[in-house]
């Protein structure tokens, strides 16, 4: 969270359709809030950000906080590094502020959001602190946070998402997370969870970190563990460029890569839909139901990794994947009013399963391995999704390999079992673990929890099965025949779309991430506990809790009864 805000208003936090719909797609030449140089290995993505360049009218972005806008614009820059940029070996993230690193989310911007729009800034938040963490673990891109200033808040989470930390040594900087003693929130981008699970931080020193509004500095937090490394002001750059050229230098040469341009996705929207080439978005806010549709092409396309370089950004599978993504964002932030989502993927399955076997065969390559992890991370933001999800394979779908993880990932799979209409699902090696959830399970995996057996049996089954077989696996939560198949899927939807979304999101949270947990599905879960609940207290949100009296002369009033 930030600790630059502008005094209270009186305004009432404001819902996501009293604005004009977020639009998630960007390209450096639009940034307001980062630079990005690349120099041959070497990658500097400095923020920048705008004071008077938020997303939304009625709050100023001081010290290099943040809003939803400066996130989109780093999740783009980080998107176009991995496949614009695969010569890069290292990354640094700065800032360009005298003294100031980040201070956060803008508590102003915070105040003023409704309770749906904070949930989702927060998801997406981390959801890019990820896909950061990400970039380094299966791209090989080694990330250092260069912080030049204090540090506090999602601006130290931001630095905590980076494998290593310089902080500057000039007896003021800090790194914090002053949630607690100053919000009466918690750390909402992972803070709590990264720095005892990623970073190792001994957890009652923690406790005491996580309650100290002027944070830690110098020595005691590299004795902490909360940064690596320090460098005094007059060296900070020099020191800075020493350890990214160290860090570039740990990673295979890559010189030879040449990069492939990404170009805008191309979306045409209308009252009640929004469509890319290979997607379309429809809803009824009246029934409170969208229907996503993938549309796959007639043929399978590039026959090898060269050819898919050549293809770029137009290469079906990656433009598909691509404006799947825009989907579940414009769902998530600009339709709350919808609670269910039926999806489809319309076309021939044999097409599926031959881009999956292109995909296998040649994961080594960079560019195919780009957008595999791509796919990846789109299928998670799919799960992370607080929508009800229900997979239609009936007449014309195509659920196979990649596009079988579409429907592991609904909460139900309705299956259309009739013999003229053929209906077939199909298995590829793409479904053994190229796509693992943020359990670090596969999507099979979770559904047959500990039944290892049954995942082998199907995963045995490469090509196509029919409905019959496909239900008798366990693929189906329910066959239909043609008789029963509109009223049954009718009323299904009828009374899913009746129950209440909050009672829902938290059934789903629970169900959705069956087995092991991993740092992923604890920052989450928890997310989705302390949003749904402390960020609905009137200690933290009412009218003299502390969210609303940050920044003025009136002190927070708190009710001191623990539940």
């Amino acid at each position: 969270m930030s600790l630059a805000t502008d005094p209270a208003t009186s305004s009432p936090p404001a819902d996501s359709a009293a604005f004009a719909p977020v639009d998630f797609r960007t390209e450096p030449a639009r940034y307001r809030h980062w630079r990005l140089q690349v120099d041959g290995d070497l990658a500097r993505l400095t923020m920048a950000v705008n004071p008077e360049g938020g997303l939304r009218p009625g709050y100023a972005l001081k010290l290099n906080s943040y809003d939803l806008g400066v996130d989109i614009e780093l999740a783009d820059a980080i998107q176009r590094l991995r496949f614009e940029h695969p010569q890069v070996r290292c990354m640094v993230l700065d800032g360009a502020l005298e003294k100031v690193f980040c201070a956060g989310a803008n508590i102003q911007m915070l105040r003023s959001s409704g309770h749906a729009w904070k949930v989702n800034f927060c998801k997406f938040t981390n959801e890019t602190r990820l896909t950061l963490e990400d970039y380094a673990e299966n791209s090989g891109v080694r990330t250092l946070a260069a912080c030049n200033g204090a540090t506090a808040g999602g601006g130290y989470e931001l630095a905590i998402a980076c494998e290593r930390i310089l902080l500057v040594d000039d007896r003021n900087s800090a790194v914090s997370l002053p949630e607690v003693p100053l919000l009466a929130v918690l750390p909402g981008t992972g803070g709590l969870t990264r720095l005892v699970d990623k970073r190792r931080v001994r957890r009652d020193l923690a406790d005491v970190f996580c309650t100290l509004v002027e944070g830690i500095k110098g020595r005691k937090a590299v004795e902490w563990g909360l940064v690596d490394d320090l460098a005094p002001l007059s060296q900070f750059g020099q020191e800075r460029d020493r350890i990214a050229r160290e860090l570039a230098d740990s990673v295979p040469d890559r010189a030879e890569r040449q990069g492939v341009a990404l170009g805008e996705l191309e979306v045409s929207s209308a009252a009640n839909s929004r469509k890319t080439r290979h997607t379309t978005l429809e809803w009824d806010l009246g029934t409170r139901v969208a229907r996503l549709t993938l549309h796959l092409p007639k043929e399978p396309g590039p026959a090898n990794a060269e050819q898919a370089r050549q293809a770029g950004a137009r290469w079906w599978f990656f433009e598909l994947m691509r404006g799947f993504d825009d989907a579940l964002l414009h769902l998530r932030v600009n339709l709350s009013g919808i609670n269910l989502v039926t999806l489809r993927v319309e076309g021939n399955p044999e097409v599926a399963l031959a881009a999956d076997a292109m995909l296998a065969a040649h994961h080594e390559d960079w560019f195919v391995n780009e957008v595999t992890l791509y796919a990846r991370r789109v299928l998670k933001r799919l799960d992370m999704t607080a929508k009800s999800l229900f997979a239609h394979v009936d007449a014309g779908t195509a659920f196979a390999g990649t596009f079988l993880e579409v429907a592991l990932a609904c909460d139900r799979i309705y299956l259309l079992d009739d013999e003229e209409e053929q209906v077939r699902l199909g298995v590829s090696a793409m479904n053994g673990g190229f796509y693992p959830m943020g359990n670090g399970l596969t999507r099979l995996e979770t559904r047959f929890l500990d039944d290892d057996d049954t995942v082998a049996n199907i995963l045995s089954k490469h090509g196509l099965l029919d409905a019959v077989d496909a239900d008798e696996l366990g693929l189906a939560t329910e066959a239909l025949d043609r008789i029963d198949w509109d009223d049954q899927v009718r009323m299904q939807e009828e009374e899913r779309a009746a129950y209440s979304p909050d009672a829902l999101t938290g059934m789903e949270a629970n169900l959705r991430f069956a087995g092991p947990e991993t740092m992923e599905t604890k920052i989450f879960g928890r997310l989705t506990a302390w949003q749904n609940w402390i960020f609905q207290r009137p200690n933290a949100v009412g009218a003299t809790g502390a969210l609303q009296c940050y920044g003025t002369p009136i002190r927070p009033q708190f009710d001191y009864n623990r539940t």
